[in-house]
């Protein structure tokens, strides 16, 4: 039985040569094709330098792929001794790696170097509409300010008309100096105020043209067609886009809003008083005073808002980064392991096969240990025996003789003896005289 399986195992096995040569010849083609595939993706210059580069780098790929599993499958299987097999795994391992090295990331470019591209092109988007939204708070931060400007500007207004029209503030009515410094107030705070509402119409245009950047961005990535001309186009919108973030970071109008605020308390310049009585001159000095200390506080308010805009953080400088396929697999791995896997087991799948041999090979060693001579000898090796006794027999020898003799010999051999011996016997059993050919 355990005869009949091991010729039925080394049939098999001889069987299987043939079709894993054909297998290790299509896997090293496949694997030259993407190869091919993959490193005109990175390489630049003429189509007909880029076509042979190419070729021969893929044809170099695919002989070295041939050329190291089918030393592997012809060697290891027979290779018995532990320092032997832990030899060739540690060559297996190299070989492996440097197959992944030069082969099977530009065999993964070509499987998914597209849709790795995209992937980069939409995470730009998402970088580059944070910007976006992001210097747009930052120009439209000093908009907040509007509300508290416009308040102090009306009540200035409002203190200058009703000391004007009731003398609400000194007692006295008319246009005297304080009713020309409270209006002196109200207008540079009205100012102020027209330059913040001119910002923000600046702003809403450049936001404005910024989402129309990204929309034609989105429209690019969401296109059919090649991956090359659409990154082309992409890249303008980007850089682009990139002048237009760039300009809403220089429209902010806080800087412009403190120093405003700054020039109501440090340029206060207080009128001398109208007044032709001493009392009414008194009293006009009195609200002028009060006033100052008003302009002081609304100066310090409007200076210290400013200045915690202004310590906002810029948004940073961004430049977008073409890359081609190859460059974004490697950098998007992790979003593409099927891809990477798929393009891995093509070229490291004959180590499944170089290990199936191998494991054969050893079941065949394994019972032909434990079978006799007799089982293990072929018809072929049977031939052969017999033509030599026959050689023998006409020479003279007497293979009977021989025979008898030589289990005499081992029993002698394995029989105990009285007193131990360090000598080792050089005698030879004796044989019977050769003789020639018969005539």
């Amino acid at each position: 039985m355990a005869l009949g399986a091991s010729h039925r195992l080394a049939d098999g096995v001889e069987a299987v040569e043939t079709m894993t040569r054909f297998a290790l010849a299509v896997l090293a083609l496949a694997s030259g094709v993407y190869t091919y595939l993959g490193v005109r993706s990175i390489l630049d210059g003429s189509a007909t330098a880029v076509f042979f580069a190419a070729m021969i780098y893929s044809c170099a790929v695919s002989v070295a792929i041939y050329a190291f599993w089918t030393y592997m499958a012809r060697f290891f299987p027979h290779i018995t001794s532990r320092s032997g097999r832990t030899g060739m795994l540690a060559i297996m391992a190299l070989g492996c790696a440097m197959i992944i090295a030069m082969a099977s990331w530009l065999n993964a470019a070509a499987l998914a170097g597209s849709a790795a591209v995209e992937q980069h092109l939409a995470e730009t988007i998402q970088d580059y509409t944070a910007d976006l939204d992001r210097a747009h708070e930052n120009a439209l931060a000093a908009q907040s300010l509007l509300p508290d400007i416009q308040r102090a500007s009306e009540r200035f207004q409002r203190l200058s008309d009703q000391e004007k029209q009731s003398g609400a503030l000194t007692g006295t009515t008319g246009a005297g100096s304080v009713v020309q410094l409270l209006a002196q107030m109200a207008a540079q705070l009205r100012e102020l105020e027209t330059g913040i509402t001119a910002s923000r119409e600046q702003v809403t245009t450049l936001f404005a043209e910024g989402q129309a950047r990204i929309s034609t961005m989105r429209t690019l990535l969401s296109s059919p067609g090649a991956i090359e001309p659409r990154a082309d186009k992409f890249s303008e919108e980007a850089v682009a886009l990139t002048g237009v973030i760039a300009s809403l970071e220089q429209t902010s109008i806080a800087g412009s809003v403190k120093r405003a605020a700054e020039d109501l308390s440090l340029g206060f310049i207080a009128p001398v008083a109208s007044g032709m009585e001493a009392d009414l001159v008194n009293r006009q000095d009195t609200v002028i005073a009060t006033i100052r200390t008003s302009v002081a506080a609304q100066s310090k308010v409007l200076s210290d808002a400013a200045n915690q805009i202004l310590t906002r953080e810029p948004v940073p400088e961004r430049r977008f980064v073409p890359l081609s396929g190859a460059e974004a697999v490697l950098l998007y791995a992790s979003d593409f392991i099927p891809s990477w896997a798929g393009a891995i087991s093509i070229d490291l799948l004959p180590a499944v096969l170089v290990f199936m041999l191998s494991i054969a090979h050893a079941s065949l060693r394994k019972q032909e240990q434990g079978m006799d001579f007799a089982e293990r000898i072929t018809a072929a090796e049977l031939l052969e025996a017999m033509r030599v006794q026959r050689a023998l027999a006409a020479s003279g020898v007497d293979l009977e003789a021989v025979t008898r003799r030589e289990p005499e010999a081992a029993a002698a051999e394995s029989a105990p003896t009285d007193e131990p011996s360090n000598i080792t016997s050089l005698d030879l059993p004796a044989k019977g005289p050769r003789k020639g050919p018969q005539a």
